[in-house]
């Protein structure tokens, strides 16, 4: 579950022409910082804030020329411009990749990046050895949904209240977020439950939400007997 080396990622995650990626390093933190906070502004509340303290970085990421960490964090530019930030949490333990975070330049989301991005995350994912992805998209605007959906991310569920927002200005509340993933190994690896180990209400929004497909549970009344 190694990182990939920088150069590997035109490879790996292509971007639209003239853009390309970049490690963070520790002379460039407070620059990455004001920049996400004019990119999103409501980034100063919820989960994501901890991309607004340079402690963070300091004491969680994978920075440039140093040691591996879970936390991993490119920039995107544009000439010599910055224009984006990526980052990504592995779990190691799960042979899983967290998307963490994805923030684009007002003048640069027409070129797709975040789709770029979403659609080559599988190879680097597959290189690293990660079996598992996942990511969560606010339900307070469609365009994260839409990204993942793209990107071919099955939407699995909602966590209700899970993270906070400014829904208003000056107005914070807890709010619903959708959880997405795609799976990066094939039928066989994975065990699917036996419908008489789920209660109604779990049966229920199995079938809805893998109503086709390998996981699709039996009817009722046509379960296996073991």
């Amino acid at each position: 579950m190694n990182w990939p080396m920088i150069d590997e990622l035109p490879t790996l995650v292509p971007l639209p022409k003239g853009y390309r990626f970049e490690r963070l390093n520790r002379t460039n933190i407070a620059t990455l910082i004001e920049a996400i906070k004019v990119w999103h502004p409501e980034i100063a509340v919820g989960v994501a804030s901890c991309y607004l303290r340079e402690d963070f970085y300091h004491q969680r990421v994978f920075l440039d020329g140093e040691a591996q960490r879970d936390v991993w964090v490119v920039v995107i530019k544009f000439n010599n411009d910055v224009v984006g930030v990526w980052s990504l949490e592995r779990e190691v333990e799960a042979l899983a990749i967290y998307g963490r975070l994805m923030i684009v330049a007002a003048a640069h989301r027409g070129a797709k990046l975040a789709g770029s991005v979403m659609m080559g995350s599988e190879d680097m994912g597959r290189t690293m050895g990660a079996q598992f992805l996942y990511g969560m998209a606010t339900l307070k605007t469609p365009f994260g949904q839409r990204a993942l959906e793209h990107a071919g991310y099955r939407l699995l569920g909602f966590f209700p209240g899970y993270n906070r927002e400014q829904v208003a200005p000056g107005v914070v509340k807890r709010v619903y977020e959708a959880v997405y993933g795609k799976l990066l190994v094939p039928d066989n690896e994975v065990h699917y439950p036996d419908p008489k180990n789920l209660t109604p209400k779990a049966r229920a929004l199995f079938e809805l939400l893998f109503s086709n497909g390998p996981a699709a549970l039996p009817q009722v009344g046509m379960e296996s007997e073991k």
